[in-house]
């Protein structure tokens, strides 16, 4: 009886809702709401009438709920938006070149691998190591001394006795000799983007790679 007697109040005070798609109400917004405490407070209880603090608090409720669901409106807005962003740059990074921090690189044939080192103060002397997969030494590529900066080498695919490698990952090493101190730093290796994937859920952007495979967009530290 109840739901029945709810139901020809809400419709008394035109505030019927319908599922039917009949161009009726299907939820109550802030009018409505108005006109409820309206009729509420002309149909109550003389003797027992609503405590102001009652009616404040219903307010604060309704007002606490719009306010939630504006924000929930806006965020979704806001998520769309920077989805349609990343695509956007996304797209316009197929084909190009990006540096990632990573000391393993893939050689083609006839190809090279290129990249670069950070270096955050001088450095007297830099060298370049690169080794096969089994730890083995290939080839030494000495940089000379060096300001603060971002330093590029590339890599030929010739040993140290000028024969050439078979293609594969070779790992990239580079050290430099800091105030009398030889310290190892991080490599920085170059890769083609060959395709991207947008966020999805809790997965980040990533990009695909044409020789080191999937990266995260967050390591890229430079795009050429």
């Amino acid at each position: 009886m109840t739901s029945i007697q709810d139901a020809a109040i809400l419709e008394e005070l035109g505030l019927s809702r319908s599922l039917t798609g009949d161009g009726r109400k299907t939820e109550l917004g802030q009018e409505d709401f108005l006109k409820l405490m309206t009729t509420q407070l002309k149909n109550q209880d003389p003797f027992e009438p609503m405590e102001n603090g009652e009616f404040m608090g219903q307010l604060a409720q309704f007002g606490t709920v719009s306010g939630i669901e504006e924000i929930r409106t806006e965020l979704q807005n806001l998520a769309g938006s920077l989805v349609s962003n990343q695509a956007m740059q996304a797209a316009g990074m197929l084909g190009r070149a990006v540096l990632v921090p990573t000391g393993q690189g893939v050689l083609s044939s006839g190809g090279t691998i290129d990249g670069a080192i950070e270096l955050p103060n001088s450095v007297s002397s830099l060298n370049i190591g690169i080794y096969d997969q089994s730890g083995a030494f290939i080839r030494d590529i000495g940089l000379g001394s060096q300001s603060p900066g971002m330093v590029t080498f590339s890599w030929d695919g010739l040993a140290t006795d000028g024969s050439v490698v078979p293609p594969g990952r070779y790992e990239v090493r580079a050290e430099a000799v800091s105030g009398g101190l030889n310290e190892a730093y991080d490599v920085l290796l170059a890769d083609q983007v060959q395709s991207v994937s947008l966020p999805s859920g809790s997965r980040p952007l990533t990009l695909e790679l044409a020789g080191l495979g999937t990266v995260d967009f967050s390591l890229i530290r430079q795009i050429s």
